[in-house]
């Protein structure tokens, strides 16, 4: 059921003696009325809609701003800006125009049936009107400015949005007329960095009533599982970036407490997951689960103690893997120390006195002697090589020297050239120039004894001398003493 438009304005009710003038001019076509002498409208009536009309015009302006009615009275400031159009009832609207025009002479005056005080009032309006012919101008520019502010009000409304802003967890409602995040964000001074995550996503369009969230990136220095690494999340906490960056927590160490608050500028943060390790030892193997540091932690949380020289397969101070076997070697061991010799050196010298072929030992060499100590090892109950831990010296070696003969040897002594030498060596020593008797006093091709070979110009022991020269030798010794030297052998120099 629709609702007259005329219950809706208050000043109507305070204006009792219109009903008397309303209520028959509603009722009746008053074809005659027309106390401004500018026509009726075709059909010599007033036609009733034209309230509603003057009522719909004014009243989106007045309902919007909540206009209450003004005081005809006040004065008007200096300066102000055009009044307010005042609230009118629709009869007032539908006739401003026409009350405002002045009379001109000769209009007649009609009367209507409703009575002497009708007739009164709009004759004292009549009588106004003509006293303020401005009335008209005055009020049509008010109406315009007032249907102007209605429509601009109306647009600035719509522009209007109220978001949701959330800033690292601070939850606000706000009202912009930004067009899309990146304006919003901008216009609320919230600077974002590559590693922040806002929700929706810059340059996504707003619509009144969305939410919009912004989390702030920060940095952590993460040590995982020995391994060192920056990484960024946007949770608030340790236990909300343990599960942001998918690290499992379940018996884990971390080295700051989960519920530890993570600042904008970060922190260090240690982390050792529960790892399988099985540690092998005494014959027996041990499973644990663990999140040491270190392999030797390991070994301890297994139950296993380390003594003396024992080991491990793996280094003690590295960190313990994940399904890593770490084997526990017993090691016992002594040392021992043995005294070495240290062989001599040969120095070798030309010497052109002595015969081409010839050497003369000038310094008989020595063997040196130094102390060595050896560890002696048993890993596991097997024993391991022998490892040398210190050695000193005790007596240093003494070089051997020799001189060697550059000179050109002769092969011919008169009186013996045409024996036969080569079946006396024969006889004697088989015919081998390094050859010994059992005693050691006799050796070479002519079994010489050291005096005698020594005698005849030869140097260190004939045994040592080239054949051509034990040869020689022997010549010269045949011409001092024939064959007698010789005496089993001898006649064989002539057989």
């Amino acid at each position: 059921m629709s609702r007259s438009p005329y219950e809706t304005y208050p000043s109507y009710e305070t204006y009792k003696p219109y009903e008397s003038y309303e209520t028959p001019y509603r009722q009746q076509p008053a074809p005659a009325y027309d106390p401004y002498g500018d026509g009726l409208p075709d059909g010599g009536a007033y036609p009733q809609d034209a309230y509603a009309a003057a009522y719909d015009t004014y009243r989106p302006a007045y309902e919007y701003a909540g206009a209450a009615e003004p005081d005809p009275e006040a004065a008007e400031p200096e300066g102000a800006a055009e009044p307010r159009l005042p609230r009118q009832s629709p009869v007032s609207a539908v006739s401003a125009a026409r009350q405002a025009a002045p009379a001109r002479p000769g209009d007649p005056v009609e009367v209507r049936d409703g009575g002497g005080r009708a007739a009164a009032r709009r004759a004292a309006r009549r009588k106004k009107a003509v006293q303020r012919p401005d009335g008209l101008r005055r009020l049509v520019p008010q109406a315009l400015v007032v249907a102007f502010l209605a429509g601009g009000t109306s647009a600035f409304v719509a522009n209007d949005k109220a978001i949701e802003l959330t800033v690292d967890g601070k939850e606000r409602t706000l009202h912009t007329f930004a067009d899309d995040v990146t304006e919003l964000l901008a216009d609320e001074g919230v600077d974002i960095g590559a590693h922040d995550l806002v929700a929706p996503a810059v340059g996504t369009a707003l619509a009144s009533g969305d939410e919009v969230a912004v989390h702030y990136g920060r940095p952590v220095q993460l040590t995982l599982d020995g391994q060192r690494r920056k990484v960024w999340t946007t949770a608030h906490t340790v236990d909300g970036a343990l599960r942001q960056l998918g690290v499992r927590a379940e018996g884990a160490y971390v080295s700051t407490s989960r519920s530890h608050r993570i600042e904008r500028h970060g922190l260090d943060l240690d982390v050792r997951t529960e790892r399988s390790v099985t540690v092998m030892a005494d014959g027996h193997r041990r499973t644990i689960r663990t999140n040491a540091a270190t392999v030797r932690e390991a070994i301890d949380e297994a139950g296993i103690t380390l003594r003396g020289q024992d080991t491990t397969s793996v280094p003690q101070s590295s960190f313990p893997r994940d399904g890593q076997t770490v084997t526990v070697m017993r090691v016992t061991g002594s040392r021992e120390t043995r005294e070495e010799s240290i062989p001599y050196a040969t120095e070798r010298t030309p010497d052109p006195t002595l015969f081409r072929g010839t050497e003369v030992v000038e310094q008989a060499g020595e063997e040196g002697m130094k102390r060595v100590t050896y560890e002696l090892r048993t890993v596991n109950g097997v024993k391991q090589k022998p490892r040398r831990v210190k050695s000193e010296m005790v007596r240093e070696p003494r070089t051997r020297q020799v001189k060697v003969g550059t000179k050109a040897m002769p092969t011919s002594v008169a009186g013996a050239d045409s024996l036969n030498w080569s079946g006396l060596a024969a006889c004697e020593s088989g015919g081998r120039p390094g050859a010994t008797d059992a005693t050691g006093t006799y050796g070479g091709l002519y079994q010489f004894d050291t005096q005698t070979w020594q005698s005849l110009g030869g140097s260190g022991r004939p045994q040592d001398a080239a054949a051509s020269e034990q040869t020689y030798r022997a010549k010269k010794l045949y011409v001092r003493r024939g064959a007698s030297p010789w005496p089993h052998c001898g006649p064989r120099l002539h057989g």
